[in-house]
Parts: structure tokens; sequence; C-alpha cells
């Protein structure tokens, strides 16, 4: 998908001979009782200076989470000694402009508070011309707890505010506090740079050319509700996406770590369109608008507002708008913003989740609360919204109906969580579909070696102290549990419970994922959660912490393919029913045969020829039944060609893989420099090639035909030899 560029040209702000100057200087930290200093690292957090000072064990290894809760109830003080650059002095402005502060400080320049800051989402400027001296000067932060702040407002609200904790009241990420794939790590610190702005002459107006892609959201009523869908360039686009949550529990190293490159590139290359930055984290880094903008993946952009209510009080409300206005600003010369969302979810939970009765609310209670509601995300965010960017689109919330009201899937977008929360079978995809489902989930173990990495060997089992540490979710293993046995075999070991589980969720969200594409034009898109970790945990991810890719990142890459063929076999009627998904201009062909596990033979009369039109055009057909153990020891295999060339491939079984006949396959391999060729005397299901750290296959977790040669790609920053050593390669049948 190539996105047209728009050239819009709006005001903005510039400073006549300015001068921008990092801050850099050699920073201290102490807990504001202890005497001792420490050295810190700025940008950064307590948490991890804490870390590096070895004054805290890792609280991402093992449960040692726990052991770290004590740093979110103390103050802490970072101080400096510098002398600032000789250069501003030159000019009657000088402004130190701090560009993240976590979350509430107190800024002492040579001993004199010149800022109170409280809002972590906001950029804090400080005119210090006449406070600075030449030569050696002092800047003390003190840190004030978070939770201490949170609870103290929330004891003083006769009216409980809906939600798991006080979090509400404060300004800040609200992910650091817990959820049910993230840590609680509530931490503070000075996390985004500091630097030196000077000048002369105040700031004057000029023209700045901006770019936007040529992309609108279409929400208007039809015969079923009301659409929701994209035009992108003029045309009806199908969003392939995902919802993206923060890279790091600490943010700051995620730039040292080089997560958003690495996410983000991995994004483009399974075939990801969108990203929607939820509204439970961080407005992003910049580095990740510059990397949607550069790979063409665009952005719903969540405000940072989820699953509570939120006070509305004046002084709460006048933050809110410092914070959305600065953060409006920064981001809407980014061309892959298409959307502002303001929140996550709170919508959903005031009509379903059972708020009024769980906290006891009063007729009264509940108007003023909504009335609240209503002041920050249908008055605030929009007023500000008009002023600063009127050509995006505002959805005051996400959903906008709760997934267990039948309107919910005739209109606007919908989180389907039937499937896991409500614990309804996977096959309930197919028949749970949203104009625009953009959050549906389901669970799995990150890889063997992020496991071995945050637990012992010893504690390789779900009861294990660590075990359960990393896993956030109430009834997350119970859940995994379940659904592997509605369609798995139960694993032998925890290490094939680990693979197993990876197969089960591929195969869960590639059901979700068809489903949804063979519902076009009536569903325009789908947003799976959740792309990415913050932390090695047992999650709803694509790719974990560290990098390391599930099955379901390599089932999203082949689902999201320009041209897809998506067979569905109906049960009840014991028919096949075929559709294709074409978002090409053109007409491609698509070739089905029936292959049998053990023979590779064809099964005569059931081979299927036929043509996938552009999505306009949908068309189904049936294919002559097989007996039931025809079904239960093959497979139908689907081949999109196009000039000779096969795009994809889709395979489709009659009855889930714990049914299957599935023989002992003999898998073959050949590692050459660059590739790996693989070949199986019989069928071999979710072949998984285990590879060390540093090598990037291109495909992984395949179905391999009888007979087939099958050429997997890579790339690596390891000699071959180590990779000869360590290779492995396991399918679903090693698991019985």
């Amino acid at each position: 998908m190539r996105l047209v560029l728009l050239f819009i040209f709006f005001t903005y702000q510039l400073s006549a001979q300015s001068i921008s100057i990092p801050f850099n200087s050699s920073w201290e930290f102490r807990k504001t009782t202890d005497p001792k200093w420490y050295n810190a690292e700025v940008p950064g957090t307590v948490h991890t200076d804490l870390l590096t000072n070895k004054l805290i064990p890792d609280p991402f290894y093992r449960d040692n989470e726990k052991l770290v809760q004590w740093v979110e109830k103390e103050d802490w003080e970072y101080k400096t000694r510098f002398t600032p650059p000789p250069t501003i002095f030159s000019k009657k402005n000088i402004e130190l402009v701090f560009d993240g502060l976590d979350t509430y400080a107190k800024i002492y320049l040579n001993g004199l508070q010149i800022l109170e800051a409280d809002n972590m989402f906001r950029q804090w400027r400080v005119d210090v011309r006449s406070l600075l001296k030449k030569d050696q000067n002092e800047l003390r932060i003190v840190f004030s707890s978070a939770v201490k702040h949170d609870d103290s407002l929330g004891a003083l609200n006769p009216l409980k505010l809906a939600g798991e904790n006080n979090r509400m009241y404060s300004r800040k990420a609200q992910y650091q506090y817990g959820w049910d794939w993230g840590p609680r790590l509530v931490t503070c610190g000075i996390y985004k740079t500091i630097r030196w702005e000077a000048w002369d002459t105040r700031r004057t107006t000029g023209k700045k050319e901006d770019q936007r892609w040529d992309v609108q959201l279409v929400d208007k009523p039809d015969s079923i509700g009301r659409t929701f869908y994209f035009n992108v360039n003029g045309k009806p686009t199908f969003i392939k996406g995902a919802n993206w949550i923060p890279c790091e529990s600490f943010l700051p190293r995620a730039r040292k770590l080089d997560l958003y490159r690495k996410l983000i590139k991995a994004a483009k290359e399974a075939n990801i369109n969108m990203l929607r930055v939820w509204g439970g984290g961080v407005y992003e880094d910049d580095m990740f608008y510059d990397l949607c903008d550069e790979y063409g993946i665009m952005v719903w952009q969540d405000f940072m507002f989820a699953g509570a209510l939120y006070p509305g009080d004046e002084k709460f409300l006048e933050n809110v708008e410092e914070e959305v206005r600065y953060q409006v600003k920064r981001l809407k010369h980014h061309p892959c913003i298409v959307i502002w969302c303001g929140n996550n979810e709170i919508e959903e939970a005031w009509n379903n989740w059972g708020w009024q009765s769980q906290f006891n609310y009063s007729a009264s209670d509940s108007t003023k609360l909504w009335s609240d509601y209503k002041k920050i995300f249908h008055q605030l965010i929009p007023s500000v919204l008009k002023e600063l960017d009127p050509g995006r689109p505002y959805w005051p919330s996400s959903p906008s109906l709760g997934w267990g009201r039948e309107q919910a899937y005739k209109q606007g977008d919908v989180h389907y969580w039937g499937v896991w929360w409500g614990k309804e079978p996977v096959e309930k995809y197919n028949d749970k579909v949203g104009r625009f489902n953009s959050e549906y989930g389901m669970q799995a173990f990150p890889d063997m070696k992020t496991i071995r990495q945050f637990a012992l060997l010893t504690e390789m089992d779900t009861a294990s102290s660590s075990m359960r540490a990393h896993q956030k979710h109430p009834f997350g293993y119970p859940n995994i549990k379940m659904y592997i046995e509605n369609r798995f075999r139960t694993p032998k070991n925890f290490e094939d419970l680990v693979y197993v589980s990876q197969l089960m969720q591929a195969d869960a969200i590639k059901t979700a994922i068809e489903a949804h594409r063979r519902a076009m034009p009536f569903n325009m898109g789908t947003m799976f959660w959740q792309w990415n970790d913050c932390w090695p945990v047992v999650s709803w991810s694509a790719v974990d912490y560290y990098g390391r890719k599930k099955a379901m990142y390599y089932e999203v890459k082949r689902s999201f393919k320009e041209t897809v063929f998506l067979p569905y076999y109906d049960e009840n009627s014991t028919k096949y029913y075929l559709k294709g998904a074409n978002d090409l201009d053109t007409v491609v062909q698509v070739k089905g045969e029936f292959y049998d596990f053990i023979k590779g033979d064809l099964f005569d009369g059931n081979d299927y020829t036929g043509m996938i039109y552009p999505v306009k055009d949908p068309q189904y057909f049936t294919i002559s039944s097989l007996t039931q153990q025809q079904k239960k020891r093959g497979v139908y295999c689907f081949r999109v060609i196009h000039k000779g060339k096969e795009l994809s491939r889709n395979y489709l079984f009659a009855y889930p893989p714990k049914q299957l006949e599935l023989p002992q396959a003999k898998i073959n391999y050949q590692l050459l420099p660059r590739s790996i060729i693989l070949s199986s005397d019989k069928f071999a299901y979710g072949v998984y090639i285990d590879v060390p750290d540093g090598v990037e296959l291109e495909d992984n977790y395949f179905h391999l035909l009888p007979k087939e040669r099958k050429i997997i790609k890579f790339s690596s920053t390891i000699p071959l030899e180590s990779i000869r050593k360590q290779i492995k390669i396991k399918s679903l049948v090693d698991t019985y």
C-alpha cells in the first residue's frame, strides 16, 4: 500500500537566531531520607538507577518484582552541578526545557524552587536567565511518591472513582500500576531529555509545510447500522493491525535497546498497516512515529486514559488540557497518525462492567460522574482538536459499545473478548464479527529461551513462583490449558506446553483474522491484542519482550498478505465454503488440492480451481464431501497464483488438530549460508525451527506437505557453525 502525501501549510512558532543545546551533565540520586548519593543516568528512572547501583534485584527476574515494591512509596532526589554553555549567555532569554518528568517533581536551581511538575505527559519550561551563574550551578529535582499522592487524593474524595486502585488521580502512565500483562513498577525520574533554549527576539510566526496521508474515516449510516472504515487514497482499505503497548516498563531503555526499530520493522514485515497506541501507556517516543512515517504504518492514537473514571475538578481538567495541547502540537505533523481516540474502554466499562453497583453509586453520583466524563472526552479533547488539528477524526472511546451488546457488531469499533475473557470457543470468532474489530486476543507462553532468562531450570512449571509472577491474568494458565485441550492433545512436558500454546494462539488469531477478512466489506478492520510486551511475560503478544517471535507472528504475516484464500469448514452442513480476500486490483487464480498425510496422494474429484476477485466481488463455493476417515488423514492446500508465482497458501482441516491422524514425520534439512532447505516424508504440522539468537527466519511454525521442498531464508549475525550446532526442528506430533 502506497500512501499519497497531501501538503498542508500551518502556522507555527520559531525562534529567530535561537540556540538549542542538550543539557549534558553528571547526575547523582538518593532516597530523600538517606545521606548517601549514587551515580544516576539521565534520561532514566529510579528503578534502573537502583538496579545499576545494585541496590535492588532485577525486577524482571524470577519473582523479584515483589521485592522492589517499596520503591514506589519513597521520595527520590536527583542533583547535578554544572557550568552552562557560554554561548547561551549571549542571548536575552534562557530557558531550561524538561521534555519528560515522571511525575511529581519540584525543581530547584541554586537553592531556589523554579518549577513544580505534576504530569509526565507534559513538557515543562522555565526561564532561568536571572538565576543562572556563569560558573558552577546546582540543579536538584525532588520526586515525591505518586502512589502516596494518589491515595491521599482518593481518601479526600467522598466518591470513590471506579478503578482497581487510585491511579486515575495521576497524569502518569497507567500501566505502571500493573495490568493483566504487566508488572507493578510505579517508577519516577527524568525519563526524557533536558535541554537549553536561548534566543534574543521573541518567537515569531511563520509557515511550514506539513505532510498528511490521504486517509479519511468513513462513519455514516447504512442499511445495517453505521459504517466504520478508512479510505486510503480515496479507496476503502481493510485495516490489518495490532495494538501497541509500551515496549519497556522503564521507558528510557527502549531507545538504548533499539526496540522501536526492531518492533516496527517486524510489523512492516508482517504486512501490518496500522498500530493502535493503547490508552493505558504513553504518548510514544518521537522515534516510534518517525518509524511509522518511514514504513508507511498508520497510527490510531489514544489519549492516555484507560479503564477507570477520572476526576472532573478544575485543576485536573486544566492539567489535562495542557497535556492535550502539548501532545497534539508535538505529534500532529506526523502523517502516520490518522485518528485520535479519547480513551480505552471507559464508555464500555460505564455501560457494561457494573461499576454503578460495584461502587454503590446513587443516581446523583452517576449523573455527576458521567458529566465529569463528558467534560474530558466529549468537550475538552474535541475542542482542542478542533482548534489545533481539525483535519483528523476524533473517536471518543474505544470501543464504542461493549461486546455483549448486539448493536456493537453493527456500528463503530468493537473489542470482542468472548473468546478468552468469556471462555467461549475459538470458533465463536466466525460469528462475532463487527464493523471494525479493534481488540481481541489469545494468550501463549513466550519462547523457551525467554522463559529461561527469567526462571530457573527447576521452575519450569506453571505452579512455580517465577512462572506465577510472570502470568498476570487471574485465570491465565487455566484458560491456556482449556483452549489447548479444546483443539489440541495434551502436551507431554513443559517445553511442549510452551510450543503447543503458541500453535493454539496462532490458530485462534488466524481464525479471527480470516473471519474478519471474509466479512469484507461489512467488516473493514482487524487489530488483534497485542503486538508487543513491556517485560518477559506470558501474554497475548505476537513478539515477546526480547524480540522473539511467537507462532502467531508468522500466522499473522501469512493471514495479512494482500491476497489470501479463506476456506471455512462448516461442521453443521459438513461443507467447505471458500472465499478469497484480494487487495490487489487484478484477478488471481487459486488452486486447491486435498493431500493424504502419509502418501501425499491427491484425492481425485476434490480438486478446486477458481479465481479470487477484488474485494467488491466476493464469491463462495462448495466442495464435494469426503469420507470421515479421509478428512482425518488429509488436508486441503490452497495456493493463490498470479503469473505462475505462488503469492500465498492456506490449509484447511476438517477437524481440530487433536482429532487428526497425524503421522510421525521425518523432517530433513540442509543448512546453507542464508537459507534452510526442508523436506519431510510425511505431512508435518506446525514445523518449528528453533535457532539461536541472532538468526532471523523469514518463516516458521509452518505446515510441510509430504515430499515438499521448502526453502526458508534467514539473516544472521552469528557464524553458520554456531547455528548448525544449536538448530532444532520439531512438529506437533513430537509432543504426543
